[in-house]
């Protein structure tokens, strides 16, 4: 899930106290393992999704009128889930994502590089949230490698376009009636091949909460979207985002994540050596290892556009997977723990 609140979210597969185990997939179209994921993973998301109260969701009736309105290109596929998934009206309404529970998350992001600009992104969470699962899916067609979340929803990813998408928590308290977040990325990734389409998306499509979604092409072209619930889109060339959209207007939860001690080092990485930048991206203030207290970079990802490849990297341990070589397998990632009072 893209947030992280312990007590209130999923506990998925492959998580232990000071490890947490990553597993590649690939499926093109769903069938039998995204079912036996569902199946394993269901009994949490089912608890997170009904953490209010079954009347704090949407309707059935207005979780499907709404995709068909908003996402129409993603129906087949929301229907061919919900039929693996067992057809329940729960289950139905959770994968929709539509006004699902609202979550916070940290995370650092940045296009790095001028002739074969990178995305780089930390992935701060608590590490019993994290499905940790690198999936390769081509829903409509299109391959599409990303981090998966609520089964099918995206925390970031690339196409085989070259668009490559990473979201971050804005920072704002401010909710309403909208996507989950995970969602808008797998809409942006199955239906746009550039930052200027996937702008555009970005500016019809309703989002539950505040993010911050930086995007990079294949030609070059990054952006980063301010997306808030109560509020227009603001898009701008920027290259690097943190935990607040343009001021901070949380200041605990901007103290508590270091967003703009985070911000001041991405910035000064813009015009650093691709090599360092990323290197950068490894050591504090970017990487963040409270764990025990549910906030810790679980993952650094190196979208490349260019070579239609991302490079998933931790202290001393990095796994590529690209379009042309798509590696099935797991990987399990010890975390060394240190409090959140020491990290900070």
């Amino acid at each position: 899930m893209a947030g992280c609140a312990a007590a209130t979210g999923p506990t998925l597969y492959g998580v232990d106290e000071l490890s947490i185990t990553f597993r590649a997939i690939a499926e093109p179209e769903p069938g039998e393992r995204f079912r036996a994921r569902f199946e394993q993973a269901w009994p949490s998301y089912r608890r997170w999704f009904l953490r209010d109260g079954d009347a704090a969701r949407p309707s059935y009736a207005v979780a499907r009128r709404l995709l068909h309105e908003h996402m129409p290109e993603l129906v087949p596929a929301w229907t061919r889930l919900v039929e693996l998934a067992g057809g329940g009206d729960v289950a139905a309404r959770m994968l929709a994502l539509y006004d699902p529970p609202p979550l916070v998350s940290g995370c650092s992001q940045a296009v790095l590089g001028d002739e074969a600009p990178v995305l780089v992104r930390n992935y701060d969470f608590d590490p019993a949230l994290l499905e940790g699962v690198i999936a390769l899916t081509a829903l409509r067609g299109r391959s599409v490698i990303g981090m998966s979340d609520c089964l099918w929803g995206l925390l970031d990813g690339m196409n085989e376009s070259g668009l490559a998408v990473s979201l971050a928590f804005g920072g704002r308290r401010a909710t309403g009636a909208g996507f989950g977040v995970s969602l808008v990325l797998r809409y942006l990734l199955e239906t746009c091949a550039t930052t200027a389409q996937a702008v555009r998306a970005l500016e019809r499509l309703p989002v539950q909460g505040a993010y911050n979604v930086t995007l990079l092409d294949r030609g070059g072209d990054a952006a980063t979207a301010y997306l808030a619930a109560d509020r227009r889109p603001l898009v701008a060339p920027t290259r690097a985002a943190t935990n607040h959209q343009r001021a901070v207007e949380w200041p605990e939860h901007a103290r508590a994540t270091r967003t703009l001690e985070r911000e001041r080092r991405l910035r000064a990485l813009l015009g650093e050596r691709e090599d360092d930048a990323i290197a950068a991206f490894l050591a504090p203030p970017l990487r963040t290892t409270a764990y025990g207290d549910g906030f810790g970079t679980l993952y650094t990802a190196v979208h490349r556009p260019g070579a239609g490849a991302v490079d998933y990297l931790w202290p001393g341990a990095a796994w590529r997977q690209s379009f042309d070589a798509f590696h099935e397998g797991t990987r399990t990632i010890a975390l060394q723990s240190t409090p959140l009072r020491a990290a900070a």
